[in-house]
């Protein structure tokens, strides 16, 4: 699927498309035997924080795409398919690159979390008739820019985030110790968050997954199917979340549960947490402790 030419007003916040050089109305005929020119091709995607702002730089390996779109969307989907894809955060940036190499496999992330105060995901949402697409999750909306570096073979594309952020725990299944049988299965790795909505901040970076580092570690994300969260809400010591998506324990005693639970349980006022299924239902409302739905018992 082609990222469309038509932008709403709710969706776009800047799109810039650099057309492919060409000399208005000169046919160009390459010399006998030429090669055309190689596309480049996306080998990277990282993000750093500095004065200020992230920045999501998107590495080639050789030369640049001719276009670059970026805009502000409501859901990522992907190119072809046009099924949603999932990705955490506040706000969803999709980023387009135009005349890329897209018939090979490529050594960029599908997928990939940040600490960053912003960025905190970058989802591949597409190789596709020469676009190489990803959704960018944000933690909150902001103004964006992109920076076109073709001598260093990248574009950047920065995204503000001078908002003051506090560091919370996010607990993740750790296969080492589950392996071993030796509890905790989940342990904590502190995230920024936003200072406004630290339990909201928490579980968008609980579903951002663990980074890198801690991957190779052993640190893993498990979703029980859920895509994502809803209708978070703190009120007389009780936190209640809905999961999104799907819910399914696949017959384990390991489920989200064990990472939303003590990740909403850290804060000062929540002194039970109430996890409800995609319609809404948990096995204990009202009760004292804590809840889970069926769907996630073995």
């Amino acid at each position: 699927m082609r990222i469309p030419r038509l932008l709403s007003s709710t969706s776009l916040l800047v799109a810039l498309l650099v057309p492919v050089p060409a000399s208005a109305g000169v046919a160009v005929v390459p010399a006998p035997g030429a090669r055309p020119a190689a596309l480049p091709q996306l080998v990277d995607v990282r993000a750093v924080h500095r004065d200020g702002v992230d920045r999501v730089v998107l590495q080639f390996d050789d030369g640049i795409p001719a276009g670059v779109d970026v805009r502000y969307v409501d859901r990522l989907r992907g190119d072809g398919s046009g099924l949603p894809i999932r990705i955490a955060g506040r706000a969803i940036l999709q980023v387009g690159l135009h005349l890329t190499r897209t018939d090979r496999v490529s050594s960029a992330p599908a997928r990939r979390a940040f600490a960053t105060p912003n960025v905190m995901t970058v989802v591949r949402s597409g190789m596709f008739e020469g676009w190489t697409t990803y959704g960018v999750g944000l933690a909150r909306r902001a103004p964006v820019d992109v920076v076109r570096q073709p001598a260093r073979d990248r574009v950047v594309v920065t995204v503000g985030a001078g908002f003051r952020t506090v560091q919370r725990r996010v607990f993740f299944l750790d296969e080492d110790r589950l392996v071993a049988n030796q509890e905790p299965f989940f342990v904590p790795r502190l995230r920024p968050v936003p200072v406004g909505s630290p339990a909201t901040g928490a579980m968008d970076r609980l579903f951002a997954g663990p980074l890198d580092r801690e991957r190779v570690r052993g640190l893993r994300l498990v979703r029980s199917r859920a895509t994502g969260f809803a209708d978070l809400a703190i009120a007389g010591g009780i936190a209640r979340v809905r999961l999104r998506g799907g819910c399914s324990s696949g017959g384990s005693t390991v489920t989200i549960a064990g990472e939303i639970i003590p990740t909403l349980r850290q804060f000062d006022t929540v002194d039970r947490v109430k996890v409800l299924d995609p319609s809404g239902a948990t096995a204990d409302a009202t009760g004292p402790g804590n809840s889970i739905p069926d769907c996630l018992n073995p």
